[in-house]
């Protein structure tokens, strides 16, 4: 299959560069913003036709939560406007959309893992912006997977786990909310089982919204407490938890964002690793490098 990755420099797209080798059966192209402006149809289009593309991954997002809130006009051009014109050409084509979206969506309230029927009830501009996008996607009637995650983490680019390490060798105490509850997701996972969804013969008759995170449930306290664990850092610096008002916002962070995996386990008979087992390995890379 011939693949076109889009957004190719951040973590998600990173992680697929490395995984692409693995996978010869796939023929990848990757571009960011600089080979392929994904807000202009004529470039879609054009980057389609010279590379024969069968499959879009759309990796490229406006992430900055707290900064949507006062740049609405980018973050709707990226996370909306963009991924309109992704759908309508891969259904002008008949080419597979994978588009990635996020927990965000659900807007947090309440206590049992969301399925991908459940209520959406979006905060924020960012949350808003990527339900279009799912929206779009499924309107335009494209060959499509919608994949939700939350809490991406990896190697590469800012994420939580880099910031703790950094905070953790650079201070005796650090404070980490405890009363927002989801699940961490290792970047290479997400990108490892795309890849697999692609290739499992029951794709064609799969195709749909689905979620996928790492398994089990923490808090952001409990997700910083194992990554000093795992870094050796606990001896030197200590891990506290407190309230997320103590950390004003311009978005109301989900409160808890557990997303239900069994559909995409079912119908793909997906293995997901749980999220310690997956932090422990990007640790150990990320000590590793320094």
């Amino acid at each position: 299959m011939n693949i076109l990755v889009t957004g190719s420099h951040g973590q998600l797209g990173s992680e697929l560069q490395l995984l692409a080798p693995a996978h010869p059966e796939h023929q990848f192209v990757f571009t960011d913003v600089d080979e392929l402006d994904i807000t202009d149809p004529s470039s879609i289009e054009s980057a389609i036709r010279q590379n024969n593309a069968q499959c879009i991954i759309n990796c490229a997002a406006y992430t900055q939560v707290d900064r949507a809130e006062d740049d609405v006009e980018t973050a709707e051009l990226i996370n909306h406007k963009a991924v309109v014109n992704l759908a309508q050409a891969a259904a002008a084509r008949n080419i597979i959309l994978v588009q990635i979206s996020t927990d965000y969506v659900f807007g947090g309230k309440g206590n049992t893992p969301f399925r991908e029927d459940a209520e959406t009830s979006p905060l924020g501009v960012y949350a808003r912006t990527k339900l279009e996008s799912e929206q779009a996607v499924r309107n335009s009637g494209c060959r499509h997977l919608i994949l939700r995650t939350a809490w991406l983490y990896s190697t590469f680019g800012n994420n939580f786990v880099k910031t703790m390490l950094r905070l953790m060798g650079e201070r005796e105490q650090i404070s980490v909310v405890f009363d927002q509850v989801g699940t961490p997701t290792y970047a290479r996972d997400l990108a490892d089982a795309i890849l697999r969804l692609l290739g499992n013969p029951k794709l064609p008759e799969q195709f749909g919204t689905y979620n996928y995170t790492n398994e089990g449930v923490c808090s952001w306290y409990d997700f910083a407490v194992a990554i000093a664990e795992l870094s050796g850092l606990s001896a030197r610096c200590t891990v506290s938890p407190c309230h997320s008002d103590e950390f004003p916002s311009k978005v109301t962070r989900p409160a808890y964002s557990v997303l239900d995996k069994t559909a995409i386990r079912t119908a793909f008979e997906l293995c997901i690793p749980h999220w310690r087992e997956s932090l422990a390995c990007c640790v150990r890379k990320l000590m590793t490098a320094q």
